[in-house]
């Protein structure tokens, strides 16, 4: 690293990518094998044995995640919810308890509620906000994990995570935070007191929506054991391919962040003054409930904003069937601009319980493209109401 105390953009650019030594390539060779030769039985060269249990691509990524969070150790994954499992199966057991937001993330909520509930893991969704509907939840059961996203999926809703690490900790839980939305380079949850920073890599991470993947970041090397030993024995690690695409995207993850920004800052804005809309749900507003505190504990307020119609549900899909540079599709944070309504898509699972979407919503993934552009296509396609 080039500095004894570096900024996040040189970390993210320069942390595990040390040119290749043999011929001074300034990027690292992608390492495909499955398999390392070994100079005798049980005498590994560098450690490497085999692909699951470790790869130089994958290990150059997980040395840049650990980096840009400011963590000790990181572990890449297929996906983000191959990490999301791998953690839980990591440090909880059949009888655990997790309290967990109650908007998170659809997919979220299916592994812990339908998956992992056969397992045995029980969970009680609160308001984050609510810190003493909070602690009764925590202190009602034999609560392992306290899971938090901040800024949350959908509703964008902002927790304040040193806070809730304290109540956790005064319960003897640990705190999970979910930094996909705001990603390492708008919050660091380590420095503020989580024990844990899962990511879905597919989205701001890697940034160009072409590669899946998954990350968890940590501090405590007992946690790290725990997880690492889950990583290889299970095996849902990334592959070479998704581990270079991945460690490309987070070398630009500082510039591009504030692009998306600004970008979205300019059409939370623009929306919050149509009559058409009934609510903008963007941190960067200050009307927005958790303005001063995204303040606080984010360098920035994302690229994500979610918004509400006066006309109900037939005007959140009109809208999201008529834009032209904003696409219709799953997914957020890729350098292009997405449009997704949460109640049928990436929310459905959730639908009929309490973390259920408002069916006018939608969820808007503001890209990189020129600001003037993404309003204009919002522009035409209000007039489609």
């Amino acid at each position: 690293m080039p500095s004894n105390n570096p900024g996040f953009n040189t970390r993210a650019v320069h942390a595990g990518q040390a040119f290749e030594p043999r011929t001074g390539a300034v990027v690292p060779p992608l390492h495909f094998s499955s398999t390392f030769a070994q100079d005798g039985i049980g005498n590994l060269r560098a450690g490497y044995e085999y692909g699951r249990g470790g790869n130089p691509t994958r290990d150059a990524l997980q040395e840049q995640l650990a980096a840009v969070e400011n963590g000790t150790h990181a572990f890449s994954f297929s996906s983000g919810l191959a990490a999301e499992d791998s953690l839980i199966r990591a440090l909880a057991e059949p009888g655990d308890h997790i309290v967990l937001g109650n908007d998170a993330y659809g997919g979220t909520y299916r592994l812990i509620n339908g998956v992992l509930g056969g397992w045995g893991i029980g969970n009680t969704p609160v308001d984050m906000a609510d810190h003493d509907a909070l602690k009764q939840a925590i202190g009602a059961n034999k609560t392992k994990l306290v899971w938090v996203e901040t800024p949350s999926n959908p509703m964008m809703r902002i927790t304040d995570i040193a806070a809730v690490a304290k109540i956790a900790h005064d319960a003897g839980a640990l705190l999970v935070v979910d930094n996909t939305f705001a990603s390492p380079a708008l919050q660091q949850p380590l420095d503020l007191g989580a024990d844990v920073v899962v990511h879905s890599t597919t989205k701001y991470i890697g940034g160009h929506s072409d590669v899946v993947g998954g990350a968890i970041v940590v501090k405590d090397p007992v946690l790290a054991e725990a997880i690492g030993f889950i990583q290889f024995a299970v095996g849902a690690v990334s592959g070479p391919m998704d581990a270079f695409l991945t460690t490309r995207g987070l070398k630009t993850l500082g510039v591009r962040m504030r692009t998306h920004s600004e970008n979205a800052m300019a059409v939370a804005q623009w929306l919050a003054q149509r009559p058409e809309v009934s609510a903008v749900h963007y941190p960067g507003l200050p009307e927005h409930p958790g303005h001063e505190l995204a303040k606080k504990q984010m360098s920035g307020f994302g690229g994500m904003v979610s918004v509400q119609f006066t006309g109900g549900e037939n005007a959140a899909r009109t809208i999201a069937e008529a834009t032209r540079v904003f696409t219709l599709a799953e997914s957020l944070g890729g350098i292009e601009s997405l449009m997704n309504y949460p109640s049928e898509m990436t929310h459905a699972s959730v639908k009929g319980t309490e973390l259920a979407v408002p069916v006018n919503l939608l969820r808007l993934s503001v890209g990189i493209e020129d600001t003037k552009d993404l309003i204009a296509d919002l522009e035409q396609a209000f007039t489609k109401l």
